[in-house]
């Protein structure tokens, strides 16, 4: 990690303490994707070391564009099984960034979430953050109203919603 930013780190150090707050221990699982590999992956590699200063045992992968099946071949399973290299300890934090991470086939693999935005790209609605890299050396996280959102495209599109039934009026 080379020298960061008072306000990158202060973000990161916000990152890193909600998800070791929320996942504390064992083997852990860290995705971070954006639409641009470069900043999601620049954000992955400071996550990494900011919680490996906080003495954290981390290893960092990055996937590039992966399959569902690869990516649980190649890296989730190893990972699990104790067999990644440098991830023998039971504590380990894998941190990964690439492509496709976040689809919902592959959602569920992950104890901790981060989307990057570098643009006008929308936010993604099933993550726990969205992370504004517009600007690298200032990264802000970024807040949406979900019911603002508008529908996304592709694997990033919320499930359709399922109009409520009204119940039976009662019979007497």
């Amino acid at each position: 990690m080379g020298e960061l930013s008072d306000a990158r780190r202060d973000l990161l150090e916000s990152v890193a303490e909600e998800f070791l707050h929320n996942s504390w221990r064992g083997r852990r699982l860290v995705a971070v994707e954006g639409t641009s590999g470069g900043p999601a992956s620049r954000f992955a590699d400071d996550l990494a070391a900011v919680l490996a200063e906080r003495g954290q045992p981390v290893v960092r992968r990055s996937t590039g564009d992966v399959d569902e099946a690869a990516l649980r071949r190649e890296t989730v399973e190893p990972f699990r099984a104790g067999t990644l290299p440098g991830a023998e300890d039971d504590e380990t934090v894998l941190v990964v960034d690439g492509r496709r991470l976040l689809n919902r086939s592959v959602r569920g693999v992950w104890h901790f979430t981060v989307w990057t935005l570098g643009g006008d790209e929308l936010p993604h609605d099933a993550v726990n953050v969205n992370v504004d890299v517009s600007d690298e050396a200032a990264p802000s996280r970024y807040f949406y109203d979900l019911c603002k959102l508008p529908p996304s495209i592709g694997e990033r599109r919320a499930d359709p919603v399922v109009p409520a039934v009204e119940p039976a009026a009662p019979t007497t």
